[in-house]
């Protein structure tokens, strides 16, 4: 046999082979598109739904504690006592205040009782003519307002010192610390004999509202569609894996957090029995909701290459690629976020070898 006929032999089989691989039966399926409803694992962490830290309003020595760390609190009871001497002497001055202040009201009450008095025998007489002189009236009229302004000033000098001994009092009452809510002391951080007060600052306890907590959910952009206010949302925690909770969705922040494109909502949950403490980390069931149906295609169809992903399209019988990304999956099917429509025919086992423009041949049915 000779070299070219060799040659055409060797042709016409590659040819052959390359005709089979266009020629290839590809089995299409069709783009489904269906209603997203699912639940998203999402991380979440309880807060306290109030949290104080008591401080001194006035300097003092710490004189009892009659709380620790775990102690149930009601709002009002008596946590802290505070001692300062030199109080008490402040509200002993400001009462000698008082008095002095009285006294001296009272004298410029008499006197003013005494200068009417003079003016109105004065004024009486003056009825007779020629009696008294009118100046002898005008200078008694002076010296009973001169009286009045005075005893004005002592009403207010008197005034002034009850004010001082009602702050004092006040200032008193801020020795005796009591507990602003209903909750529990997480922290005691100073002992009897210590210094506080505003120039010291230090924190005497610190009280939670754990009875009913903040459960604070960092929902991912593309999740904000399930944000409802009022609704119930289930969670679980690693403590107790076997239970399952709810909360209610109470509030929402209505901006992303520019680093994590997230959007921080807050549940409202009730803790009856203080399983659940500020702190951990719950599993919440975020629900998935979109505004349309979202297009669904069997996993086998997406090819993911170092470079794209794709599903592969029939355009009049021809291989078309589209990019596209994956979403959620669903049983054997896979949300696809691409060109694509309803309808559309996609190979149902793709691969890279199908290229672009390349014949599409169905199964004859």
């Amino acid at each position: 046999m000779s070299r070219v006929s060799t040659f055409s032999i060797a042709a016409a089989a590659v040819l052959a082979v390359a005709s089979l691989a266009f020629s290839q039966v590809h089995d299409l399926v069709p783009v489904v598109s269906k209603p997203v409803s699912r639940t998203a694992d999402l991380p979440g962490e309880f807060l306290p739904f109030l949290s104080v830290s008591l401080h001194a309003k006035v300097p003092g020595y710490v004189d009892r504690i009659l709380v620790d760390r775990g102690s149930k609190v009601d709002a009002g009871q008596l946590l802290v006592e505070l001692s300062a001497p030199e109080m008490a002497a402040r509200i002993a001055e400001a009462q000698s205040k008082i008095q002095a202040a009285d006294y001296d009201l009272l004298q410029a009450e008499a006197q003013l009782a005494g200068l009417q008095s003079t003016y109105d025998r004065l004024k009486k007489a003056a009825e007779t003519p020629g009696a008294i002189a009118g100046n002898e009236i005008l200078q008694a009229e002076k010296q009973v307002e001169a009286a009045r302004a005075l005893v004005r000033s002592r009403q207010q000098a008197s005034r002034t010192a009850e004010a001082v001994v009602k702050t004092e009092r006040e200032m008193q009452s801020y020795l005796r610390i009591t507990a602003p809510f209903d909750g529990v002391v997480t922290e005691r951080l100073v002992h009897p004999g210590a210094l506080v007060g505003p120039a010291a600052d230090p924190v005497l306890l610190v009280i939670q509202q754990i009875s009913q907590l903040r459960l604070v959910v960092a929902v991912p952009e593309e999740y904000v569609g399930g944000i409802v206010e009022g609704t119930k949302l289930a969670f679980q925690v690693p403590a107790y894996p076997e239970r399952t909770y709810s909360g209610t969705l109470a509030r929402i922040s209505h901006t992303l957090d520019k680093g994590t494109r997230t959007m921080a909502v807050e549940l409202d949950v009730v803790n009856r029995d203080g399983s659940l403490a500020p702190g951990m980390y719950p599993s919440v069931k975020w629900p998935i909701r979109r505004s349309r149906p979202a297009l669904f295609v069997p996993k086998t169809s997406v090819v993911t290459t170092s470079e794209r992903t794709f599903v592969v399209r029939n355009q009049d019988g021809r291989a078309q690629w589209v990019d596209v990304r994956k979403g959620a999956t669903e049983g054997d099917l896979i949300e696809v976020l691409g060109e694509l429509k309803a309808g559309e025919m996609v190979v149902r086992i793709a691969t890279d070898e199908i290229r672009e423009g390349m014949a599409i041949r169905t199964q004859a049915k």
